[in-house]
């Protein structure tokens, strides 16, 4: 099966690409923080929106797709950056194994 890749103009929003940083909180857990890593090129697609309760207050969740030129060693600890917006990858992969493109999906984090 193959996939059309997306063309180079498509991929108009600007994105950095987040690097988990932890250290340890002295109680035996870790306090994550994120430096910024590499811009990247990439198009974003809405794929659903939810709002749900958590901690008994209602709570947007919102899930796009997000398209990158491929790289390598993107995981889910990492995250995305665009402007103000955030979005905690989920899963990352190449659709058809060609290394052209990574697709990312991911949690917009609303704080």
């Amino acid at each position: 099966m193959t996939t059309k890749s997306l063309s180079i103009g498509a991929r108009s929003r600007r994105f950095v690409l987040e690097m988990p940083l932890e250290r340890p909180d002295g109680f035996g857990g870790v306090i994550r923080s994120y430096a910024p890593g590499p811009q990247l090129w990439g198009a974003i697609e809405m794929l659903s929106g939810a709002e749900r309760l958590r901690a008994d207050r209602p709570e947007q969740s919102l899930t796009h797709k997000i398209t990158l030129r491929y790289r390598e060693g993107v995981t889910g600890a990492m995250r995305l950056t665009s402007g103000l917006r955030r979005f905690a990858i989920r899963a990352a992969s190449d659709p058809d194994g060609s290394k052209r493109d990574l697709v990312c999906l991911v949690e917009e984090v609303k704080a």
